[in-house]
């Protein structure tokens, strides 16, 4: 399927590994040019390399810069002060019990996860407004709708992002501008492999068992019953991106695996 992607132009934020890394590879695939934004140079410059090794014909361009900071955004906007199609994904998670949760830590999560798309949305947007198309995504959680105890600020920030995709989508009514959210579950990203293998280590035991556990008891109610990949996530993103998905807007779309218990 031709997803019409061909001369739009994507930002993908925090999308040198991982999911975000995912959706470059499927928006470059598509004809996009895509931005691929990393905290480091050296970060995005191996983002781009991987990308290119696989697909010679990627139009990208890599932008540093922290995007849960102010000057990290102003410099983005800086240097690309359009874009037609802009996926937050930035985002951040650190287990935690609940009593050890600080003032800072809240604060420093919602700056990463939540304010990063609020800045670089409420500027993107004014571009789409002017040509009347375009296409934001929040690359939010199943953790938004059944908060993990083990990290509730994450999961409140998640929730977060669902509440300001809708709220923004709200604004876009009658254009051919949407707005939407994406809830993967538990996903095999840099950051989850590395929490695996660090339990793994601590436990005395392979990754493979630290999994099946996870599953067992973290999230039984899993259909999948194994982290996604990071393809699976990235491929309903880059339909969502695209102009044969206009009958989507202010929806919050999950692509968990089935671990969310619910019909709606």
């Amino acid at each position: 399927m031709d997803l019409e992607l061909k001369g739009r132009v994507a930002l993908v934020s925090g999308s040198t590994a991982g999911i975000g890394l995912a959706i470059v590879e499927a928006l470059a695939r598509e004809g996009a040019e895509v931005i691929v934004n990393g905290r480091t140079q050296e970060r995005v410059d191996a983002a781009l390399k991987e990308v290119r090794g696989r697909n010679p014909h990627a139009k990208l361009k890599g932008v540093a810069g922290d995007l849960g900071t102010r000057e990290g955004v102003a410099r983005m906007i800086q240097a690309v002060p359009h874009v037609d199609i802009l996926v937050n994904n930035l985002g951040a998670f650190v287990p935690k019990a609940f009593e050890d949760i600080t003032d800072e830590d809240w604060f420093n999560i919602f700056e990463v996860n939540v304010m990063s798309g609020i800045r670089l949305s409420r500027h993107y947007i004014k571009g789409m407004r002017q040509q009347n198309w375009g296409r934001i995504l929040f690359i939010s959680s199943e953790s938004g709708l059944q908060i993990p105890v083990e990290m509730i600020h994450y999961g409140v920030t998640k929730t977060a992002q669902i509440a300001l995709a809708r709220g923004i989508a709200e604004g876009t009514a009658g254009s051919n501008i949407t707005v939407n959210s994406i809830l993967p579950g538990p996903t095999r990203s840099e950051g989850v492999e590395e929490f695996l293998k660090n339990l793994a280590r601590q436990q005395g035991v392979d990754v493979a068992t630290v999994e099946r556990e996870f599953f067992k008891h973290a999230r039984p109610s899993s259909l999948l019953q194994r982290f996604e990949t990071v393809e699976e996530i990235a491929s309903l993103v880059a339909f969502v991106c695209s102009p044969k998905s206009s009958g989507i807007n202010g929806a919050a779309l999950r692509v968990d695996g089935g671990v969310v218990r619910a019909i709606a």
